[in-house]
């Protein structure tokens, strides 16, 4: 898959707040492709963030879900250290038709408007 595939999802990924750059992204022969990308767990709204992509991307409906897997990955934290420096978060999917701009599109029709607005963002006082 070229590098171009990813362009809309990674530009959306950048406007989020507190997503941090991308690690990396790839695709296999058959088309299954990853988007793995920081997530600043100190920011404030970091796990509003977390449970809209858990939401959307995991379990937006209970009869149609999408074909994509949103999950923290990390090295052994007993060799490399704590969350803020070594976890990251990856986007997935087994499904070679779905292609990263339609997770794009699936993203941005689902959080908030404009993304990278503050003010948009739900902010729960309790956490």
């Amino acid at each position: 898959m070229d590098d171009r595939a990813f362009t809309k999802l990674l530009d959306y990924l950048a406007r989020v707040p507190a997503v941090g750059p991308s690690v990396g992204h790839g695709a296999d022969d058959e088309g299954r492709w990853w988007v793995k990308f920081e997530i600043d767990t100190g920011h404030a709204l970091a796990w509003h963030v977390v449970q809209e992509f858990g939401h959307v991307l995991n379990y937006l409906s209970l009869n149609e879900r999408l074909p994509t897997v949103f999950k923290p990955v990390s090295p052994p934290p007993y060799l490399n250290g704590g969350p803020g420096d070594h976890l990251s978060w990856v986007i997935e999917t087994q499904d070679p038709a779905f292609r990263p701009g339609t997770c794009a599109g699936w993203l941005e029709g689902r959080l908030p408007q404009p993304v990278d607005d503050l003010s948009r963002w739900t902010r729960d006082e309790d956490g």
